[in-house]
């Protein structure tokens, strides 16, 4: 019987702020993951590395025992490094299982529920000149989703004029697509308690799909009179990586949307089993996606096996990607060329992308050493970013 035993991995850190896993078995089979924290890649792969004792030399069909064991085989859990390590692991073994089974992902996770995915990509928010541009270069392309950033940096209590000014990019997308594109404001955890309910009272005749990160999901307990005070769905979850970050919000019932990230939250294991959580709570799911095809792949699994998805993001195009695209790494990008907003199911086994592994290697010699950007108020103090 082939036990599919782990034999070695790799690590590829390449532009644009991406980081690789590539896991192959004695017989030869590969698996790709993508184990990254952006703006925190090499912290990453110190930790890939220090996991790999628990599972190189192991099958690689044990999937759910080697997830319990990098989670509770250590003293102290969770949090975002450990978390978006074993991410990367997960996605590896089963990519491996489904190529071993000649089957895609979804269909080891129960088959699917749908046919295809509604997709949304993001279209920048700096500007109104901006917005409009690359909101129809988006519809040109066959989007019927964005979604923008609502505010740049915000003090703790803000001007009228700055709240005035977050609507100004939604209201000229309304007046030039109607109700034909739906749109979302991504606060990004910029905006505190203080400013979330005067911008929300703004942005309500004007009916955005969501808003994200209303607040940091270190202050889920605002989101009590937050949630209470809007008909806007609430969307969070990219800055969670376990169900036990997600138990909190959904006991509570402060939140309509979860966006769980499948490179960040414990990978397709943790995150549909996240994703069956939610679904009895009745919240709705939209995976974070905002990194590469491996990342985008493996949320696309899970889109389709969960009921509760109803929309998925993707990186292609975003300005983080400048030089190199989602599509540049892969052998077949055509598994994701978008039709009438969607993405259809992917056939091939495993994951159902082939990665480009010579591309991979020239890029891996230029490498990166992205960070987000550091914003300060006028008055020099340090600003959410």
């Amino acid at each position: 019987m082939n036990t599919l035993q782990i034999e070695k991995i790799e690590l590829f850190k390449v532009p644009p702020r991406w980081f690789f896993l590539k896991m192959t078995t004695k017989d030869g089979i590969v698996g790709w993951g993508e184990p990254v924290v952006e703006g925190r890649a090499d912290t990453v792969e110190a930790c890939v590395h220090e996991l790999s004792q628990y599972f190189l030399g192991g099958s690689a069909s044990s999937i759910e025992d080697i997830w319990q064991t990098l989670y509770r085989g250590g003293f102290y859990r969770g949090g975002p490094i450990l978390m978006s390590a074993l991410a990367g692991i997960d996605q590896a073994l089963w990519d491996i299982k489904g190529k071993s089974l000649g089957v895609p992902v979804y269909e080891l996770l129960g088959g699917a529920v749908r046919q295809k995915m509604k997709m949304y990509c993001w279209i920048g928010g700096d500007s109104p000149e901006v917005v409009m541009e690359q909101a129809q270069a988006r519809v040109n392309e066959g989007y019927r989703a964005v979604k923008m950033n609502a505010t740049a940096a915000f003090e703790w209590i803000d001007s009228t004029k700055k709240i005035k000014n977050v609507v100004k990019n939604i209201a000229l997308l309304r007046e030039e697509f109607g109700d034909d594109l739906d749109i979302a404001l991504d606060f990004h955890g910029r905006i505190h308690k203080g400013m979330v309910k005067p911008i929300i009272d703004e942005l309500t005749p004007y009916a955005p799909m969501f808003v994200e990160e209303p607040v940091l999901s270190e202050n889920n307990d605002s989101l009590t009179h937050i949630y209470s005070h809007t008909s806007i769905p609430i969307a969070m979850g990219e800055r969670m990586y376990s169900r036990w970050d997600f138990k909190e919000i959904l006991q509570r019932g402060v939140v309509d949307i979860i966006q769980p990230d499948l490179s960040h939250a414990g990978g397709i294991s943790e995150v549909r089993r996240i994703a069956a959580m939610a679904e009895a709570y009745d919240v709705a799911l939209a995976p974070h996606c905002p990194l590469g095809p491996v990342s985008l792949a493996s949320a696309l699994h899970i889109d389709f096996t969960c009921i509760n998805a109803f929309i998925q993001e993707s990186s292609m195009g975003i300005h983080y990607n400048e030089g190199y695209d989602l599509l540049d790494y892969m052998e077949n990008p055509e598994v994701f060329d978008l039709k009438d907003g969607y993405i259809s199911l992917l056939k091939e086994p495993g994951l159902g992308i082939r990665i480009n592994e010579e591309k991979l290697r020239e890029a891996q010699k230029i490498g990166h050493q992205w960070s987000n950007p550091v914003w300060r108020n006028q008055d020099g103090s340090i600003a959410e970013w």
